[in-house]
This record gives structure tokens, sequence and C-alpha cells, in this order.
């Protein structure tokens, strides 16, 4: 890509974080049945995971682009694809019978749930598929030390607001007993933001 767009990468790092996932439904159900306290706890384990994700691929994928402009091909097609995944696992959520529900960690410490969380969110494919693609396709190959700093720092500002005020608004029964209630909806919502993020990277072409 020839310049650093950063209304799409905060834009597609935005609906990647919020959207219904391992990382928010685990705030939901922890701050819910555990409290304030603990789904904090847990939504900076998740953050840390995202930070761990977002260094690993600014200051990889850069260089490695520059001398192989073949791997961009690659990552924009398993980025596509993933998306497109996603696109159809959110529309069978969307549609699938049934309760929605949401599961609880935080069994043990606050330090112990925050290590949950980096747990979950290092190991979670949508994270490390998703930042992968994403700054192979809108950060430039010959990105500066500054703006790689610079998308590391507003994408992870941007998680840690999102988890974090999930971990605050879910810690109040009513709220997480809304969420439940429209989540179908809103996995449509994602279901059609994803499928239109996985066609905008299909046609994206290097230059």
């Amino acid at each position: 890509m020839s310049h650093l767009d950063l209304p799409l990468i905060l834009g597609a790092a935005f609906v990647a974080a919020a959207s219904p996932g391992p990382a928010t439904l685990a705030i939901v159900g922890t701050s819910l049945e555990q409290g304030r306290t603990k789904g904090l706890a847990l939504a900076s384990g998740i953050t840390c995971g995202s930070l761990t994700w977002s260094i690993a691929a600014a200051l990889g994928l850069g260089a490695v682009m520059l001398a192989n402009a073949w791997i961009f091909e690659v990552i924009r097609l398993l980025g596509a694809g993933y998306l497109a995944w996603l696109a159809f696992r959110s529309a069978r959520a969307a549609f699938r019978p049934g309760a929605a529900t949401v599961r609880s960690l935080g069994a043990g410490s606050p330090l112990a749930t925050l290590l949950q969380g980096y747990a979950l969110h290092i190991t979670n494919p949508k994270a490390i598929l998703f930042i992968g693609s994403l700054y192979a396709l809108a950060v430039p190959a010959d990105a500066g030390p500054s703006q790689l700093a610079l998308v590391v720092a507003l994408v992870s500002l941007q998680s840690f607001t999102i988890f974090h005020g999930y971990a605050l608004i879910f810690s109040h029964r009513r709220a997480a007993t809304a969420f439940l209630a429209v989540r179908r909806w809103l996995d449509g919502l994602f279901a059609v933001a994803f499928g239109w993020a996985s066609f905008k990277v299909l046609t994206a072409k290097l230059q």
C-alpha cells in the first residue's frame, strides 16, 4: 500500500474488538458473575494480548513484505477468507435457535484473571489472523518507526477502551441481560460488516 490508512486500521480494529467473540463474551460473563474487579482484570489481560500481536505484526510484516511482494497477495487472500468465515459465523449465530449465553472466567485472584485474559487472546485465531492481515493491508511496507508506533498506540488505546468499557458496563446485571437479548441482531450486523470487509480486502491492490 502507498500510504498509512488510519481510518481503515481503526475502523477494522474496532469491528474486530467490539464484535461478539471469545474475548468480549468472556468479559461479559466474568463481569456479570465475578464483579467489576475481575472483569477489569480480564479486560487488562486481553488488552495485553492485543498489544502483543500488534507489536509482533508491526515489527515483522512490513520488512518481510518489502522484500517479498507476493506475501502481500497471500496474506490478502487469507485475510479475505478469514473475514468471510467470520461473516459466516456471525450470520450462523444470528439464526441459531435457543437462548444466547456467556461464559465466566476469573475463578482465582485478579492477577490470575489477568493472565487468563492474556492466554485467551494470545491464542485467539481471530486476533492472530485479523491483526496480521490488517497490518499487511493498511500499513505501508516502508513505514517508519514513528508510523508503526502510532498505529500500535492507537489500536491498543482503542482496544483498551472497548474491553474495559465492556467490563464496566456489564458488571451491571441489567446491561448484560440487555446484551443477551439483542445479541442476535448484533451478530447479524457484524455478519454484514465482516462480509463487506472481506470484499474490500479481496479487491485491494498493491500499489
